[in-house]
């Protein structure tokens, strides 16, 4: 079982760690993954060895809140939710801060205003700061030490409780010392409350394609029931259901057509930016937009079960989950905090008791280290830009399932396309019936369909309505038995019949023209050998169309430096002149449907990384077996893919952006992580002192503390500049 729990007062990626382990610990659990971004915790388990309860309770023994949010059925929280009620809180926070702040900074400087007042007033001052505004800093420190650990927020009330009690000795004891350093405390909370509300903000900015997705459906749908139209809650609708949409009016839940014909705009779900025309008989999917017509049709899926809420559901996991370049800012995390606080104490004795500053001096060096440091921004660099990323994906129709997904998929060397229904359009049409006995060509016709008639496959589908649109009456076969990869052998009356490629007739020592059926290959159509109680009588040429997009993403591919493979159940020869027509490198032909598997495994064993593309049921060992798998044209069984990257429309271009996204969104994560680093490589030892006895430089607490709340925010800000990506038509 795998659940999403919510969780409040996670201040920095130790905290997320610190939750993950004590997670870990718990019996049956099998997985799990908190996300600092989100604010939430993945968790997969077995029910017979734990529960969500024993889980949640884990949470809370920890030291954090779990939130537990009620949803209307479409997923919509009720009143005010959890993100937004701690921006409210910090907004309020940072108000007061700056209310009390300003005022001890002007009059701590009586030499700038001209303001002298006792150093009484300014204690008054910042008490409230340090303890109410300050407080969730403290708490944060209590339930880590509770732990074992520490965490950003020891940083923080350790360095600001420095600067507090040393300021409050020398305010109480006359004579302790000259200087006071309650400005240096209330300010550097003041930034870092603002820069966590501005963190808090654009967090929440992170997640707006979830938003996005979850508006789209309507609150309320017109239903028939009893012959009369009726006006009911979406979340009231039942499977069965009759639904009358309107112009202008959003498809509530998924259905079939039943009456009426309309074009609906299905961007926000598919990414197809083209309205799709709508008759009896066609699906709808629920959340997508009716234009100019009007019609009815039967829900088929209702709440969770409908493509926007499996939609919403894979963006929601994929948003959740972890990059495996995250594992080493989580590794740098897990000793940050504890190393940091060294470094402050080595600094601290070895400007105090070593080169012989003041206490004073050192005092201001110890909190300064203390502040600069941000283990936040390391925790967000991979999650703000995987939430971006993906919801952008979602924006187009790409449905990416993961973090891992996303970042392998620039690394793919080698791009395998099945041919069937993926390449090409998957409805092929008869283009030839060649008679080689006396036999006339209805009756050849007839044969193949009386064979064809209890089959599956797309070729029969072609034949069959090649003999129906030529008015042929095709009887039942006696017998019927499916060769998989081969053909058929069917009864009729006391005839035999073989339908299928040379190596059907190979088995059963049936002589087939080589030379016409040859011809007909090197045309790239598929051909069926028919022959009667033994007896070759006639060949069966089927062509697929290739689709639009099929020969651009093949050379977009190529170009990108990528190699291009098809693969297919044809003959050699076909798939030959199929893969010239794309400019395809090379084609694996003859191979069965259980054999593709053992293919990708070929290739992968040659070191290539290899992504997968096909139709998701068909091909889904391989899609499984292959390092990226990619199910095109998914249609409305979202949920039962087995690709790790699901295209909503039917456009292999699709493929390329997908990979295009990835490149683009592991560079953002590359920028995040080396400003993370290169902010703390760089901060840390100039706030230890490391320029001052060259250039006298020596960095004020207060300046620490605005470059430490600001570092966090700089992360997500360049996160959020992905919003401006756009994926190429």
């Amino acid at each position: 079982m795998k659940e999403s729990i919510s969780i409040s007062g996670m201040h920095c990626a130790a905290c997320a760690q610190r939750i993950e382990k004590a997670i870990n610990k718990v019996s049956g659990v099998s997985s799990v993954n908190v996300n600092l971004a989100t604010d939430k915790a993945s968790v997969e388990f077995d029910e017979k060895l734990t529960s969500l309860a024993e889980i949640e309770k884990t949470i809370e023994d920890t030291g954090y809140k779990v939130v537990r949010e009620e949803k209307t059925a479409h997923g919509e929280h009720h009143g005010m939710s959890v993100k937004e009620h701690e921006v409210m809180t910090l907004r309020r926070l940072f108000l007061l801060s700056v209310i009390l702040s300003l005022p001890i900074f002007v009059l701590s400087f009586p030499e700038w205003f001209g303001v002298m007042v006792p150093n009484i007033v300014l204690l008054a001052l910042a008490t409230p700061v340090q303890f109410i505004v300050g407080y969730r800093f403290y708490q944060g420190t209590y339930i880590a030490l509770k732990s074992g650990y520490a965490s950003m927020d020891t940083l923080i009330a350790v360095g600001t409780s420095a600067a507090y009690f040393y300021s409050a000795v020398v305010t109480l004891i006359p004579g302790f010392g000259d200087y006071v350093y309650f400005d240096s405390a209330a300010l550097i909370i003041t930034f870092i409350i603002l820069g966590k509300w501005l963190e808090a903000i654009t967090k929440g900015r992170a997640s707006d394609a979830i938003k996005k997705l979850m508006g789209l459906q309507p609150k309320t749908a017109i239903i028939v029931r009893k012959n009369k139209e009726i006006e009911i809650p979406v979340e009231d609708i039942a499977v069965g259901d009759i639904v009358i949409v309107k112009p202008g009016q959003k498809v509530p839940v998924d259905g079939i057509v039943l009456s009426g014909s309309s074009s609906v705009d299905e961007s926000m779900v598919t990414g197809e930016s083209i309205p799709v025309e709508k008759n009896k008989g066609d699906t709808v999917i629920g959340g997508t937009i009716n234009k100019h017509g009007s019609f009815r049709f039967k829900a088929t899926k209702v709440g969770k079960d409908t493509v926007l809420a499996q939609i919403i559901k894979l963006v929601e996991e994929a948003q959740g989950s972890k990059a495996p370049i995250q594992r080493l800012a989580d590794t740098v995390s897990g000793y940050f905090v504890p190393a940091v606080i060294l470094i402050a104490l080595a600094s601290f004795f070895a400007w105090y008791l070593i080169l012989g500053q003041s206490f004073v001096f050192s005092l201001s060096i110890f909190i300064s280290v203390l502040i600069i440091a941000c283990p936040c921004a390391l925790g967000l660099a991979t999650p703000t830009a995987i939430m971006v990323g993906t919801g952008k994906g979602a924006e187009n129709g790409i449905l990416i399932k993961s973090g891992e997904a996303l970042e392998n998929a620039r690394r793919i060397t080698t791009v395998v396309f099945d041919k069937t229904g993926t390449l090409t359009e998957g409805k092929p049409k008869v283009t030839d019936v060649v008679a080689l006995a006396k036999i006339a060509r209805k009756d050849l016709l007839r044969y193949a369909a009386i064979a064809e008639k209890r089959s599956e496959h797309p070729l029969a589908d072609a034949i069959l309505t090649r003999a129906k649109e030529e008015k042929i009456a095709v009887p039942e076969a006696v017998k019927f038995e499916a060769v998989p990869g081969k053909g058929i052998i069917a009864g009729y009356g006391k005839e035999e019949i073989l339908l299928g490629n040379v190596s059907l007739m190979a088995r059963y020592k049936v002589k087939v023209a080589e030379d016409k059926l040859g011809k007909l290959e090197s045309e790239g159509k598929t051909v069926m050998v028919l022959a009667v109680d033994r007896k070759i009588v006639g060949l069966i040429a089927v062509a697929d169309t290739l689709k639009e997009s099929s020969k651009e993403a093949v050379q977009s591919l190529k170009s990108m430096g990528k190699e291009v493979v098809m693969i297919t159940g044809d003959n050699k020869k076909t798939a030959d002149a199929i893969a010239k027509q794309l400019g395809i490198d090379y084609s694996l032909a003859e191979v069965l449907p259980q054999e593709k598997e053992k293919e990708i495994e070929k290739l992968q064993a040659k070191g290539k990384i290899v992504a997968m593309v096909g139709d998701g049921i068909n091909d889904a060992p391989a899609l499984a077996k292959a390092d990226l798998g990619i199910a095109i044209g998914a249609g409305t069984d979202v949920a039962l893919e087995t690709g790790q990257i699901v295209l909503m429309r039917n456009d292999l271009r699709d493929s390329v952006r997908a990979i295009e996204l990835s490149s683009y969104t592991m560079k953002k994560i590359k920028q995040n992580l080396f400003w993370a680093f290169f902010y703390n490589s760089v901060g840390i030892p100039i706030a230890a002192g490391i320029l001052y006895p060259f250039t006298g430089l020596l960095l004020n607490p207060i300046i620490a503390g605005a470059a430490m709340a600001f570092s966090s925010v700089s992360v997500v800000s360049n996160s959020l500049l992905m919003k401006r990506y756009r994926v190429k038509d």
